[in-house]
């Protein structure tokens, strides 16, 4: 299953994809937010282009684990374009991805510059990594208890 992760930002929207099996998260591109529509259009070809059945949205929640007026924003947008698209929606955990992004990024050489633009990508595959983790990590839960 193929899944398409989201991480929301006032001005833009780091994007990032599974490969077929559902294993590997890899960052693919960075979109403006400012135009909704616009927005619409483009993920509508990313979830053609990719055969995408399921979209990942990175939930903003608090240190304490709960979800604030931020949260809530990213569900609205979330159930308004998985209804547009008629697919599915998941969310997942988005704390300190994008402190992970830059820490793995300066690790990799990547200047403070080049990083301005591929950030917000990195911090998706983050993402979209630790819900495809905790789907195969319940699977194997669920494998294990019908034994």
């Amino acid at each position: 299953m193929r899944a398409l992760g989201l991480d929301i930002g006032g001005a833009r929207i780091g994007v990032a994809v599974s490969d077929p099996s559902g294993r590997i998260a890899s960052p693919i591109a960075v979109l403006e937010a400012r135009d909704p529509a616009r927005l619409v259009r483009e993920i509508g070809l990313l979830v053609e282009d990719y055969e995408i059945e399921r979209l990942v949205f990175g939930l903003p929640l608090t240190l304490a684990g709960d979800e604030g007026p931020q949260a809530a924003e990213v569900r609205e947008q979330g159930e308004r374009l998985g209804a547009t698209l008629g697919i599915r929606v998941e969310y997942h955990d988005e704390r300190h991805s994008s402190a992970e992004a830059r820490r793995v990024m300066q690790e990799a050489g990547v200047s403070e510059r080049e990083q301005r633009g591929s950030l917000d990508k990195v911090a998706a595959a983050i993402v979209l990594q630790g819900w495809l983790d905790a789907r195969r990590a319940r699977a194997g839960v669920e494998d294990r208890d019908e034994r």
